[in-house]
């Protein structure tokens, strides 16, 4: 199975959103329609990055580190918003 860590940019407030899954389209779709609480009010999001992982362990290890400071200095490097 693979797991994807993802970056969802708000264009409503210009913030974003970092989580994990194991189905990225699914989680889209959820994130697109209103269900995830945290989303919710921030739509319309847009996906701006994302990694593959085989481990899902790996993968939460890298959603965390993305919400440190380095974490969110090499998001802002890599996805310039």
């Amino acid at each position: 199975m693979c797991y994807t860590v993802y970056v969802l940019l708000s264009d409503r407030d210009h913030r974003r959103y970092i989580g994990s899954t194991s189905n990225l389209d699914r989680r889209l779709d959820e994130h697109r329609r209103g269900l995830v609480k945290s989303t919710r009010h921030r739509r319309p999001l847009r996906l701006v990055y994302s990694e593959s992982y085989e481990d899902k362990a790996e993968a939460q290890k890298r959603e965390r580190f993305f919400k440190t400071g380095q974490g969110r200095a090499y998001l802002k490097e890599v996805i310039k918003a």
